[in-house]
């Protein structure tokens, strides 16, 4: 018997926006030591368990990431790495770049009422809620019918998409917000062979399985 179609989700290391609490956005920058640092970790973890295929988002610190990932590789490794929009960062409109403190300065009614309100609130010229689960659903789809058993993907995203994507692999209707740490790994594990079928299988936890949730353990340890 052959092995499930695994799909690893990496949140790529700390940029140099990211250290400084700015709110990137698609708007690109470089690793910072410690996101350098933080890949190297990450790709010693991984080496001994390399991917058959990768795919990452465009913008430079994922991109970088998966770069640094991929260059650990065996040598004789032919892995190249897909780019994808789907896997880009919330377009955040007037927010990029911005720390939060400086967004409140120019747009205070507007930070005021993100920061007392629930409700989703619009940001002039970012994406949708709706749209960013769109593009996940899009790329999920694409990724299964790309791929079979016995395949190993690697994934470099970034945090908020994450969600939308998990979210999305795991055909929820709602997009749920949890913890995406720097080059932290969500490993899922799945029988494509199985993934189409709806019956008495959709309860069978042989098939569908959470391998690791957040897991970032290689930055934790000395």
């Amino acid at each position: 018997m052959t092995s499930p179609l695994t799909l690893l989700f990496i949140r790529h290391a700390e940029s140099v926006g990211n250290a400084q609490g700015r709110m990137m956005g698609h708007l690109d920058d470089a690793l910072s030591e410690t996101g350098l640092d933080q890949a190297a970790r990450l790709a010693d973890r991984l080496r001994t368990h390399p991917p058959t295929h990768m795919y990452s988002s465009p913008i430079a610190r994922t991109r970088q990431t998966a770069e640094l990932l991929q260059r650990s590789l065996p040598n004789d490794s032919s892995i190249s790495i897909q780019y994808v929009d789907e896997l880009k960062e919330f377009q955040n409109g007037i927010f990029q770049g911005l720390t939060w403190a400086e967004a409140s300065d120019r747009y205070p009614d507007l930070c005021r009422a993100l920061e007392s309100s629930l409700t989703w609130i619009p940001i002039p010229g970012a994406e949708s809620w709706e749209q960013g689960r769109d593009r996940a659903q899009r790329f999920i789809a694409k990724l299964l019918d790309s791929h079979q058993d016995g395949d190993r993907l690697w994934i470099v995203t970034h945090s908020w998409i994450l969600q939308h994507l998990i979210s999305s692999l795991m055909g929820c209707d709602r997009t749920w917000g949890f913890t995406a740490d720097y080059t932290s790994i969500f490993e899922f594990q799945i029988w494509r062979s199985h993934w189409s079928l709806h019956d008495q299988n959709l309860g069978n936890t042989e098939l569908w399985k959470i391998r690791s949730f957040n897991d970032s353990q290689h930055i934790m340890s000395p």
